[in-house]
């Protein structure tokens, strides 16, 4: 899977870290990376946020090509990685090299799992986002499928289309599509934790414990970053 060129075979120069998280929709990585956040920021560290998609030109041509259903996976995986492109240069790298903290919700093993999924060819993926320097850490929070799919289905009772695959045409019905599909994502991440050392978390545990884990393996790499002066 790895090519010659691929940044993530090796760390990054930069003052600054970077901190990533992934897992399955319902995993429960954002809350993980929030309480992160908040958690440095209380300690004075400089930080900056970033999630996948967020790049505003770039989202909106996503969810037109969504609503229309026009996105074959080879454009939905080009335009994943413009925005990812657009969000490296803007939002991550710039922090970066200011010595700052940077904390991305997904990464580039998002791609790597749902184009492959979707029928892209692995290494093309990984040479598309061959570009992406390697996070100082990254965690990979693990759930059970009917655990995601009963936390997502709490806050809202209908499924997006996108995230339960029915575009792949997995099942008629949006819950079973969801298990197929997510359950073919996390089997590939389970292969990208191997290969790539991601530091795996139980994401059926509880949320305090999880951010304890999360914060004795961040703790170490950050403390020797500036942090903001106090002010008397």
């Amino acid at each position: 899977m790895n090519t010659p060129s691929d940044t993530l075979l090796k760390p990054h120069a930069y003052p600054g870290r970077l901190i990533i998280v992934e897992g399955i929709d319902g995993s429960g990585k954002s809350t993980q990376i929030k309480l992160l956040q908040r958690w440095l920021e209380s300690l004075e560290f400089d930080v900056f946020f970033t999630e996948w998609n967020s790049a505003a030109l770039v989202k909106e041509t996503t969810k037109k090509g969504k609503k229309k259903r026009s996105l074959t996976p080879t454009t939905f995986s080009l335009l994943h990685a413009t925005d990812f492109a657009h969000r490296l240069v803007t939002n991550i790298l710039p922090p970066l090299k200011a010595g700052m903290i940077v904390l991305a919700d997904r990464y580039v093993f998002t791609a790597y799992a749902r184009d492959h999924v979707r029928g892209c060819d692995p290494q093309w993926v990984r040479k598309v986002y061959r570009f992406a320097p390697k996070p100082d850490v990254s965690f990979f929070f693990r759930v059970p499928i009917d655990v995601a799919l009963k936390r997502i289905m709490a806050s809202r009772p209908v499924l997006k289309d996108f995230e339960a695959g029915m575009d792949l045409h997995l099942h008629p019905d949006p819950v079973e599509s969801f298990r197929i599909f997510q359950g073919r994502i996390q089997n590939t991440y389970d292969q990208l934790a191997a290969d790539n050392d991601l530091v795996v978390i139980d994401a059926t545990g509880n949320i305090t414990e999880q951010q304890r884990q999360v914060r004795s393996v961040v703790g170490g790499l950050v403390e020797h970053l500036r942090r903001k002066p106090r002010i008397a």
